[in-house]
């Protein structure tokens, strides 16, 4: 199982849902507590009342949404056509680590400097992946 380049985006589907749930479980006792009705919120900026250790947590859930979407059908793609080889597999697998590092830095810590680097590092590790599929293409 932990041979197939779907593993790891099972598991970050996983993290992905182990954010939500944490966001849920900061935000709502925070919301009951600054007072906020949520039938009254219209955009992110009615959370204003809110802790920034609790925003970092749906700040991070809603970057879980932006570039690993890229790592899905990147993943979908090297699975259907092939190249799901083992190097592929190990940076997919590069990729989960990094995003749940990022998401840790920026929910506990938030060190800007050292989530860029971390952000950055999984980016390369997109890249790359990128570049080997684009290779066997041709």
């Amino acid at each position: 199982m932990f041979q197939s380049i779907m593993t790891p985006v099972l598991a970050l589907i996983v993290w992905t849902l182990v954010m939500w749930l944490w966001m849920y479980a900061t935000r709502l006792p925070a919301m009951r507590k600054a007072g906020i009705d949520p039938a009254k919120i219209q955009r992110k900026g009615d959370f204003a009342g809110l802790p920034v250790e609790v925003e970092r947590i749906a700040d991070n859930y809603n970057h879980l949404h932006e570039q690993p979407v890229i790592f899905y059908a990147l993943c979908t793609y090297s699975h259907l056509v092939g190249v799901a080889d083992e190097l592929n597999v190990m940076l997919a697998w590069g990729y989960v680590i990094l995003r749940i590092a990022h998401s840790l830095i920026q929910a506990l810590w938030n060190y800007v400097p050292v989530r860029f680097f971390v952000f950055a590092a999984s980016s390369i590790v997109l890249i790359v992946m990128t570049a080997r599929n684009v290779i066997a293409a041709i």
